[in-house]
């Protein structure tokens, strides 16, 4: 493998109060649908207010009133550009968070977590373009093969580039919602920060997604949470990351996905012993932020579209040749 083939470059972004998205971002992310319309102002505050109550909950040692921390978060944006081509346009490839906790007792700055959210143009592709028009051909088979196969090598390729290794010490956490389609079951076991384990008989189309991009997976229901989250990560999740490190994470996810699954994630009552998440459960509360997940949905076929056009087709050769010899590595 040729490993000047690519080249990545990372740009930052605060994600506060006052952030609007770049005209590149994918507009079907999270936090950059919050920070649309209106309400966006208002949205961008109270999501960072529930980041850090519910951090300062988690993190309650020597924290009695309970405000303690604060979170502060970057929007990672990866952009790629090829080498050995007449265009050397960068494509916005992914976007990350990365968390950084303040301690106001006494001013200390402490590295997070990198990872966190997860917004990927190519999985748009692969997921709002590749996969229908397969399974409208193919309406038994299952996800191809190959599906996932270019995408999950591009992000190994990043996190072994110079780029990543210069800017963070440790592999991404990646934090998403179980599966709707799964049942899942309490093992047992209890880890004091990430809370009640989880585990389920067969993994989902995002867990085998994930573990092309070289991610193990784990679920785990914190507490104070009423159902698990999908932790993807590549070493030990449960030694290679300090409490807080973790605790950032669930932070921030959590909050999202409250406002994006409230039927999952602001659910009434907690997950069961044997839990299968719905989006089609009644008994849950909505969040007082706005987002639009109908529009989320739409836009990423769109999204998908941009992708090929933009991507796929014009460097198909390029990165057909890339992935064979990257496999053969």
């Amino acid at each position: 493998m040729v490993s000047s083939d690519f080249t990545f470059r990372i740009k930052r972004t605060a994600l506060d109060e006052d952030y609007r998205p770049a005209e590149n971002t994918r507009i079907t992310t999270n936090f950059a649908n919050l920070a649309r319309g209106e309400s966006r102002q208002e949205n961008l505050r109270s999501t960072l207010r529930m980041m850090d109550n519910r951090f300062n909950s988690l993190a309650w040692r020597d924290n009695p009133r309970g405000d303690r921390y604060a979170l502060e978060l970057q929007i990672v944006s990866v952009e790629m550009s090829f080498s050995g081509t007449e265009n050397t346009d960068a494509f916005p490839l992914i976007e990350i968070l990365q968390t950084t906790i303040v301690d106001q007792q006494t001013g200390a700055r402490i590295d997070g977590i990198v990872g966190n959210n997860f917004s990927s143009y190519v999985r748009d592709y692969d997921f709002s373009v590749v996969l229908p028009e397969h399974m409208k051909a193919h309406p038994n088979a299952g996800a191809p093969d190959d599906f996932g196969d270019l995408h999950g090598k591009l992000f190994r390729h990043f996190l072994g580039s110079r780029a990543y290794q210069d800017n963070f010490a440790k592999p991404p956490v990646i934090c998403l919602s179980v599966s709707s389609n799964k049942t899942y079951h309490r093992t047992g076991a209890e880890h004091p920060v990430l809370g009640l384990e989880y585990a389920n008989e067969e993994f989902s189309p995002t867990d085998r997604y994930f573990a092309k991009m070289g991610m193990k997976v784990r679920y785990f229901m914190p507490k104070g949470s009423v159902a698990p989250f999908a932790f993807y990560h590549i070493g030990d999740l449960t030694g290679d990351y300090t409490d807080l490190e973790l605790v950032s994470t669930i932070a921030t996810m959590e909050t999202f996905q409250k406002i994006y699954r409230p039927e999952i994630y602001n659910a009434n009552s907690p997950a069961t012993e044997q839990y299968q998440p719905s989006l089609k459960a009644q008994d849950y509360s909505l969040t007082r932020i706005v987002y639009d997940r109908e529009e989320r949905s739409r836009l990423a076929v769109e999204q998908g579209r941009f992708v090929e056009e933009r991507f796929i087709k014009p460097y198909r050769a390029v990165l057909d040749q890339w992935s064979a010899n990257f496999a053969a590595a």
